[in-house]
């Protein structure tokens, strides 16, 4: 692939009014449990992970994921689509940002202490396919700070939360986006892609 077709993809679930934590502090993602298991939300995980080759991801969320995706790929009986994702994470690059981790605990992982703009320039000057942000918030809004996004993919569950951690939050700079892809789903969840329009789009 051409470096200069690299994507910087982030993706995360959403409820209808737009938070992604509830308001219980940063455990309270209980509301989306039931939603995540549906095929809806496997197969957009899917397509995101198959044309990429790189997970960005801040510290606390690499710790997460890191502690049991790899497991789920050595499980017989695991769900065929939750082991092909979890085989995925522990064998593409990782990289992590983070200011108290002096070296990666995981194979295949670089650590950066560098502002994730700075990160995702350096990123797509190399060789690789899509670079995706998996639920990371702070990464994602920093980027989308920065300009730095080309895709957005959400997962909107039907929840209304009332309260919690917003993902988009006020100061961000106006930016023109396309829908490529509404796909809705079980339990009226709606998988959206939305495209970066630039200047010369």
């Amino acid at each position: 692939m051409n470096t200069t077709e690299r994507r910087v993809v982030v993706n995360t679930c959403l409820s209808i009014d737009g938070s992604y934590i509830g308001p219980g502090g940063p455990q309270d993602f209980g509301w989306a449990m039931p939603y995540v298991t549906l095929d809806v939300s496997r197969d957009h995980l899917t397509r995101l992970w198959e044309p990429a080759t790189t997970a960005l991801l801040g510290r606390t969320n690499a710790e997460g994921f890191m502690s049991y995706w790899p497991a789920v790929a050595e499980q017989e009986d695991a769900e065929p689509r939750d082991r092909a994702y979890g085989a995925w994470l522990r064998d593409a690059e990782k990289v992590v940002l983070s200011s108290t981790l002096s070296e990666a605990p995981w194979e295949r992982t670089r650590i950066f202490d560098e502002p994730a703009a700075n990160v995702v320039d350096r990123l797509k000057a190399e060789e690789g396919g899509d670079i995706v942000v998996f639920a990371s918030a702070s990464v994602i809004k920093a980027l989308l700070l920065a300009d730095r996004v080309d895709r957005l993919s959400f997962m909107v569950f039907p929840e209304i939360l009332g309260g919690g951690l917003r993902l988009f939050d006020e100061g961000l700079p106006a930016t023109s986006w396309r829908l490529s892809s509404n796909v809705t789903g079980e339990r009226g969840v709606i998988a959206l892609t939305y495209d970066r329009l630039r200047t010369a789009d």
